[in-house]
Protein backbone atom coordinates (compact mmCIF):
# COMPACT_ATOMS: atom_id res chain seq x y z
CA UNK A 1 0.00 0.00 0.00
CA UNK A 2 1.31 3.61 -0.98
CA UNK A 3 1.10 6.71 1.23
CA UNK A 4 -1.62 7.74 -0.90
CA UNK A 5 -3.69 4.59 -0.35
CA UNK A 6 -2.23 4.57 3.15
CA UNK A 7 -3.79 7.87 3.92
CA UNK A 8 -7.36 7.16 2.60
CA UNK A 9 -7.55 4.08 4.37
CA UNK A 10 -6.92 6.22 7.41
CA UNK A 11 -9.62 9.16 6.92
CA UNK A 12 -11.90 6.27 6.03
CA UNK A 13 -10.92 4.23 9.49
CA UNK A 14 -11.20 7.27 11.14
CA UNK A 15 -14.32 8.68 9.99
CA UNK A 16 -16.00 5.39 10.84
CA UNK A 17 -14.76 4.90 13.92
CA UNK A 18 -15.66 8.72 15.01
CA UNK A 19 -19.16 7.63 13.52
CA UNK A 20 -19.28 4.70 15.66
CA UNK A 21 -18.52 5.85 19.01
CA UNK A 22 -20.58 9.05 18.51
CA UNK A 23 -23.43 7.01 17.20
CA UNK A 24 -24.93 5.44 20.36
CA UNK A 25 -24.75 8.75 22.04
CA UNK A 26 -26.19 10.88 19.39
CA UNK A 27 -29.26 7.69 18.99
CA UNK A 28 -30.02 7.74 22.93
CA UNK A 29 -30.11 11.71 22.75
CA UNK A 30 -32.21 12.22 19.69
CA UNK A 31 -34.14 9.46 20.05
CA UNK A 32 -36.91 9.21 17.32
CA UNK A 33 -34.73 11.50 14.59
CA UNK A 34 -32.83 10.23 11.47
CA UNK A 35 -29.18 11.44 11.50
CA UNK A 36 -30.31 13.50 8.47
CA UNK A 37 -32.57 15.64 10.31
CA UNK A 38 -30.81 16.17 12.94
CA UNK A 39 -27.67 17.28 10.62
CA UNK A 40 -30.57 19.25 8.33
CA UNK A 41 -31.73 21.31 12.00
CA UNK A 42 -28.10 21.72 12.80
CA UNK A 43 -27.48 23.91 9.55
CA UNK A 44 -30.89 25.80 9.58
CA UNK A 45 -30.09 26.71 13.09
CA UNK A 46 -26.37 27.81 12.23
CA UNK A 47 -27.28 29.93 8.98
CA UNK A 48 -29.64 32.59 8.24
CA UNK A 49 -32.11 32.56 5.14
CA UNK A 50 -31.52 28.59 4.92
CA UNK A 51 -33.72 27.54 2.35
CA UNK A 52 -33.81 24.65 -0.13
CA UNK A 53 -31.01 25.17 -2.66
CA UNK A 54 -28.71 26.33 0.19
CA UNK A 55 -29.76 22.78 2.16
CA UNK A 56 -29.40 20.95 -1.50
CA UNK A 57 -25.96 22.05 -1.48
CA UNK A 58 -24.41 22.01 1.76
CA UNK A 59 -25.81 18.05 1.59
CA UNK A 60 -24.85 17.12 -2.01
CA UNK A 61 -28.64 16.17 -2.53
CA UNK A 62 -30.93 16.97 -5.36
CA UNK A 63 -33.59 20.21 -4.68
CA UNK A 64 -36.32 17.23 -4.68
CA UNK A 65 -35.00 15.00 -2.00
CA UNK A 66 -34.48 17.90 0.33
CA UNK A 67 -37.75 19.63 -0.27
CA UNK A 68 -38.96 15.97 1.03
CA UNK A 69 -36.72 16.27 4.39
CA UNK A 70 -37.81 19.60 4.84
CA UNK A 71 -41.55 18.99 4.43
CA UNK A 72 -40.78 15.90 7.37
CA UNK A 73 -39.12 18.25 9.56
CA UNK A 74 -42.32 21.06 9.17
CA UNK A 75 -44.62 17.62 10.06
CA UNK A 76 -42.67 17.27 13.21
CA UNK A 77 -43.16 20.95 13.93
CA UNK A 78 -39.15 21.22 13.75
CA UNK A 79 -38.93 23.89 10.99
CA UNK A 80 -41.25 26.48 9.89
CA UNK A 81 -41.03 28.37 6.51
CA UNK A 82 -41.19 32.22 5.92
CA UNK A 83 -40.99 34.86 3.32
CA UNK A 84 -39.11 38.35 3.31
CA UNK A 85 -41.55 40.55 2.47
CA UNK A 86 -39.47 41.88 -0.48
CA UNK A 87 -39.30 38.66 -1.81
CA UNK A 88 -42.43 36.40 -2.08
CA UNK A 89 -40.88 34.11 -4.75
CA UNK A 90 -38.15 32.16 -1.88
CA UNK A 91 -38.99 30.10 0.97
CA UNK A 92 -36.43 30.24 4.02
CA UNK A 93 -36.56 28.25 6.80
CA UNK A 94 -36.34 28.43 10.88
CA UNK A 95 -35.95 26.55 13.76
CA UNK A 96 -39.33 26.10 15.58
CA UNK A 97 -39.02 26.51 19.50
CA UNK A 98 -39.17 21.99 19.78
CA UNK A 99 -36.73 22.26 16.76
CA UNK A 100 -34.34 24.69 18.77
CA UNK A 101 -34.43 22.11 21.49
CA UNK A 102 -33.09 19.59 19.17
CA UNK A 103 -30.45 21.91 18.03
CA UNK A 104 -29.44 22.40 21.32
CA UNK A 105 -29.19 19.07 22.41
CA UNK A 106 -27.04 18.28 19.06
CA UNK A 107 -24.66 20.92 19.89
CA UNK A 108 -24.44 19.72 23.78
CA UNK A 109 -23.45 16.18 21.88
CA UNK A 110 -20.88 17.88 19.47
CA UNK A 111 -19.47 19.67 22.61
CA UNK A 112 -18.98 16.82 24.70
CA UNK A 113 -17.06 14.80 21.44
CA UNK A 114 -14.81 17.96 21.00
CA UNK A 115 -14.11 17.36 24.87
CA UNK A 116 -13.45 13.93 24.67
CA UNK A 117 -11.22 14.66 22.29
CA UNK A 118 -8.89 17.81 23.45
CA UNK A 119 -6.29 15.04 24.94
CA UNK A 120 -5.72 14.53 21.16
CA UNK A 121 -6.19 17.97 19.45
CA UNK A 122 -4.27 19.78 22.48
CA UNK A 123 -1.27 18.16 21.40
CA UNK A 124 -1.27 19.32 18.01
CA UNK A 125 1.09 22.25 17.09
CA UNK A 126 -0.55 25.07 15.02
CA UNK A 127 1.71 24.42 12.08
CA UNK A 128 0.49 20.21 12.00
CA UNK A 129 -2.87 22.37 12.07
CA UNK A 130 -1.61 24.47 9.35
CA UNK A 131 -0.48 21.50 7.24
CA UNK A 132 -3.92 19.62 7.59
CA UNK A 133 -5.87 22.29 6.92
CA UNK A 134 -4.15 23.01 3.46
CA UNK A 135 -3.85 19.25 2.31
CA UNK A 136 -7.89 19.47 2.95
CA UNK A 137 -9.08 22.67 1.27
CA UNK A 138 -5.80 21.25 -1.52
CA UNK A 139 -8.40 18.18 -1.45
CA UNK A 140 -11.39 19.88 -1.15
CA UNK A 141 -10.49 21.83 -4.23
CA UNK A 142 -10.24 19.10 -6.32
CA UNK A 143 -13.10 16.88 -5.35
CA UNK A 144 -15.63 20.44 -6.24
CA UNK A 145 -14.22 20.52 -9.48
CA UNK A 146 -14.73 16.86 -10.56
CA UNK A 147 -18.25 17.47 -9.21
CA UNK A 148 -18.61 19.96 -11.53
CA UNK A 149 -16.88 18.65 -14.09
CA UNK A 150 -20.43 16.07 -13.44
CA UNK A 151 -22.91 19.00 -13.69
CA UNK A 152 -24.86 17.43 -11.01
CA UNK A 153 -24.44 19.56 -7.91
CA UNK A 154 -23.58 23.56 -8.33
CA UNK A 155 -20.86 24.31 -5.48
Amino acid sequence: MNKEEQVMAEFRDLFNKMAWLNKQKMEERLEGYQSSEAHCIEYIGGHIDANVTKLAEAFYMTRGAMSKVTKKLMAKDLIESYQKPENKKEIYFRLTLHGREIYEIHEALHQSFRERDKAVFGQVTDAQFDGMLDFIETYRQHLDNEIKKLGIVEL
